[in-house]
């Protein structure tokens, strides 16, 4: 079935979903929803990646729209005012693209390349303003999209993501090395570095970004709240495993929950797609109860004060988001061209990724 009642683009047809990767339960109980901005966005998000270098000219051209990088935000940060959106839009597009500069330099063996950009990106994050002219567009574009959402909630707001995109800096690194090395971390200790490397805690918080409110720890800390944002940040990252197994195999990876139960637990490939299934379903499942959970929370906040009927009503509009990341990362996984690995000409090789912009010589 399509994502939409109607087309987001006049070439757009219904997306097939694979077998192994359709899950009922999304296309029938949750509804996608876009951001009214979304044409714009997507318009505006190809000229920063183009202004900013940081995809070439010919790639952009090619392949931007159809990775649908501003699709999966559009669809995520509803009600977020345009500029927030656009802000969080060009710096997920930046994400992308310095995962696969993360992906590149382990390929062509460029452990001092990234050893550089992991230093810079750190230096970045504290002192954006001073890199906005930085040789490197990664480093540049990232300055720029950073310094653009810290201008929105103010110092306390700025300082947790600082304190939580370092971690997500530092979780690279660590599976630089893991992959590096062809080691394959156990299970759980997978699951913990994935929170990390899929920046759980960064989408959450912008979350905020969009209720254009900030929470106060005992909100964002409350059991209900978190455990939903957690829920919904698991399904996620889960399902990208499931969908990108195949690229990753490909690619001789070692960070995918699939190929961490193949390697310490003895599944087959079979096994480990039906074990991946499972899990992501059970995070649907508890989802549902969370969810409800999370707006009884919600209402508690709306008895209080003005200022804890504020609270509450921020908390309705972040959990209801939370529900569309459901439909939003399904629906991202199917359109995007960033994972039709079998139309690849090289399925170790990304044809959207160029390599000597990613420093190669």
């Amino acid at each position: 079935m399509p994502a939409f009642p109607h087309s987001t683009s006049p070439t757009a047809t219904a997306v097939a979903v694979p077998p192994a990767l359709r899950l009922p339960v999304i296309e029938a109980a949750f509804p996608r929803r876009l951001h009214p901005y979304w044409p714009r966005l997507q318009e505006k998000t190809r000229s920063w990646l183009l202004k900013k270098r940081l995809m070439p000219a010919d790639k952009v051209e090619e392949y931007a729209d159809g990775l649908c990088y501003t699709d999966l935000m559009a669809g995520y940060y509803i009600g977020a005012p345009d500029e927030v959106l656009q802000a969080i839009a060009d710096y997920s597009a930046w994400f992308f693209v310095w995962d696969d500069r993360h992906d590149r330099d382990i390929v062509h063996r460029r452990p001092a390349a990234w050893g550089r950009l992991r230093s810079q990106l750190h230096t970045a994050l504290d002192s954006p303003a001073d890199h906005l002219h930085h040789p490197d567009p990664l480093v540049a574009g990232f300055a720029d999209s950073v310094l653009r959402l810290y201008s929105f909630l103010g110092p306390t707001w700025n300082a947790r993501f600082a304190r939580h995109f370092h971690a997500v800096i530092e979780a690279y690194d660590r599976e630089f090395r893991n992959r590096t090395l062809g080691h394959v971390p156990t299970v759980d200790a997978y699951l913990e570095l994935r929170r990390l490397t899929f920046a759980h805690w960064i989408w959450t918080d912008l979350l905020e970004l969009s209720a254009e409110c900030e929470l106060p720890e005992h909100v964002r800390k409350h059991p209900a709240y978190r455990r939903a944002a957690l829920l919904s940040q698991e399904f996620a990252a889960w399902y990208n495993d499931l969908c990108s197994l195949p690229k990753e195999i490909a690619g001789d990876e070692v960070h995918n929950l699939g190929i961490s139960l193949i390697h310490h637990e003895g599944l087959t490939l079979e096994e480990a797609v039906t074990e991946i299934r499972r899990r992501v379903g059970q995070c649907v499942t508890d989802f549902v109860a969370a969810e409800k959970e999370a707006l009884r929370f919600a209402d508690t906040l709306a008895d209080g004060t003005v200022r804890e009927k504020e609270l509450g009503i921020a908390v309705r509009a972040i959990v209801a988001n939370m529900r569309n990341w459901f439909s939003t990362v399904y629906w991202f996984h199917h359109e995007s061209g960033r994972y039709r690995v079998d139309s690849w000409d090289d399925r170790s090789t990304p044809p959207y990724v160029d390599n000597e912009a990613a420093g190669e010589k």
